[in-house]
């Protein structure tokens, strides 16, 4: 290893100056803010489509119910409307064809929540055969 004989240093081993650190930990910070900021806006959708999942889940475990009853139990026009946990439930059924009775039964389940102060709703329609 060589020394430099009027600074008493080796030659080649610089360190960085005050101005190169500054300059790093800027960088380091303004990427950190901006992972935080992804990181917020990760937790805001997980947020979101954990509503739009359990509204969901809702109106199939409704629509599941009047498809498991018999065909005639279930009158045109019946409606139910449910609060549970905050998700407001209502159940129409309503024949497909009104010449003919015994064709079907349309059957639409929705689902309403409040988001922040906006209602928020997942309908889901499903079609019962006479069998």
């Amino acid at each position: 290893m060589r020394v430099d004989q009027k600074k008493g240093r080796p030659i080649g081993e610089r360190g960085f100056t005050l101005l190169e650190v500054i300059i790093a930990i800027s960088i380091l910070t303004f990427g950190l803010l901006a992972v935080s900021s992804m990181q917020l806006s990760a937790i805001h959708g997980n947020y979101k489509a954990s509503n739009i999942t359990e509204g969901t889940t809702v109106a199939q475990d409704r629509l599941e119910l009047f498809l498991s009853q018999p065909y005639n139990t279930v009158d045109e026009g019946a409606l139910t409307q449910e609060i549970r946990d905050g998700y407001t439930i209502d159940g129409t059924v309503s024949r497909l064809d009104a010449l003919n009775p015994n064709n079907g039964q349309v059957i639409a389940v929705t689902v309403t929540w409040q988001d922040k102060g906006v209602a928020k709703q997942t309908v889901l329609t499903c079609i019962k055969p006479n069998v």
